[in-house]
């Protein structure tokens, strides 16, 4: 398939620069095979049955936009100072950081860069186009410093209308985040307030939470025309014996599997697709989900509405067939649903 079946005209002023509020006032079109119905969030349990099963992306996003002043050892006090703009991408596990670095060409190796009088990173080389850092802390003193000195690291079609502020440290966290490691948020998932988890799981509902910790390559444009061609970001996840348990049990008994979020699915058909079953699964995936895959786990999905031309287009289009996408977009564009990340939502029901 072309990389032009996926696109779309979307008029700037859908964007949305901030959440609806409260969260569950947020619209949400429900699209079944044979009708569209403009609801709200706050009316999903209407649209959910007893049996049924939610999986929920329990990521945390870091506070991972970084400011910083670029000093050289062995020189003197004011030369070779630069302002350095960082944003993390993914840790590699021995103790360096891959980040996106302003200007990279600004860093060589062994400077430092300084963020806080508690946070700082020395500047190890590159790999390609990423920035490869090394920080002077680890583990819950990182955390609380990158907390103090850092900012939400916004989507660029968000950052470039304003700027983050304390109160997306708050917008752009789901209510039940719990582990630390993404620089994106798991987006359909902000919706959700503590008190609308609570009506679902009392009707019979169950909630299940596995973990991928989105990346900022959830943003990259798809570059190539034959989208067969597109070579996908890896992602970090894991799905625990527990989860797995609790969605083939859901199957079993003839509920529906119902991710909330593209993350979510995307974890759960990896950990599913080599025996056709959820198992445990822990590692990072790049699933392509595009027209003609075979879902194995997912009965439906919650996501927001996606960028033209985009991976997450792809998705949504394999879920629902890519003329119904197509009206389903048409649709929410005329009836001017916001977009994207802090946008409005939707329930596709194949």
């Amino acid at each position: 398939m072309k990389l032009s079946d996926f696109d779309f005209d979307l008029p700037e002023e859908l964007i949305a620069t901030r959440p609806a509020r409260p969260r569950t006032a947020s619209r949400l079109l429900v699209v079944q095979p044979d009708q569209m119905t403009d609801a709200h969030v706050g009316d999903l349990p209407g649209w959910l049955r007893p049996g049924d099963r939610l999986v929920l992306n329990d990521t945390k996003v870091i506070p991972g936009r970084l400011f910083g002043t670029r000093t050289r050892p062995g020189q003197a006090p004011g030369e070779g100072v630069a302002q350095i703009e960082v944003t993390l991408l993914s840790p590699d596990g021995a103790g360096l950081w891959h980040a996106m670095a302003k200007p990279l060409r600004k860093l060589k190796e062994g400077d430092q860069i300084v963020f806080s009088d508690a946070l700082s990173a020395r500047f190890e080389g590159r790999d390609d186009d990423q920035a490869i850092l090394r920080f002077n802390c680890e583990g819950d003193a990182f955390d609380a410093a990158i907390e103090a000195a850092g900012k939400m690291p916004l989507p660029p079609y968000i950052a470039a209308k304003r700027a983050a502020d304390a109160q997306d440290n708050e917008d752009y966290q789901t209510v039940f985040a719990e582990r630390t490691g993404a620089v994106a948020a798991p987006t359909a998932s902000l919706h959700f307030d503590a008190e609308l988890l609570a009506k679902i799981e009392a009707m019979g509902v169950g909630l299940t939470r596995v973990t991928l910790h989105v990346g900022a390559g959830t943003f990259l444009p798809v570059k190539v025309d034959d989208i067969a061609d597109h070579k996908m970001h890896a992602e970090w996840g894991e799905v625990t014996k527990e989860a797995a348990d609790q969605i083939n049990a859901t199957k079993a008994a003839g509920g529906r599997v119902i991710p909330v979020g593209t993350t979510a699915l995307r974890l759960i058909e990896t950990a599913a697709q080599a025996t056709g079953a959820m198992t445990p699964w822990v590692g990072a995936t790049d699933i392509f989900i595009t027209p003609g895959f075979k879902f194995q786990v997912a009965d439906g999905l919650m996501t927001n509405f996606h960028l033209p031309k985009s991976t997450l287009m792809m998705l949504v289009s394999a879920l629902m067939g890519t003329d119904r996408i197509r009206q389903v977009y048409d649709h929410a564009i005329q009836s001017r649903y916001r977009f994207f990340s802090y946008g409005d939502s939707s329930l596709l029901l194949p």
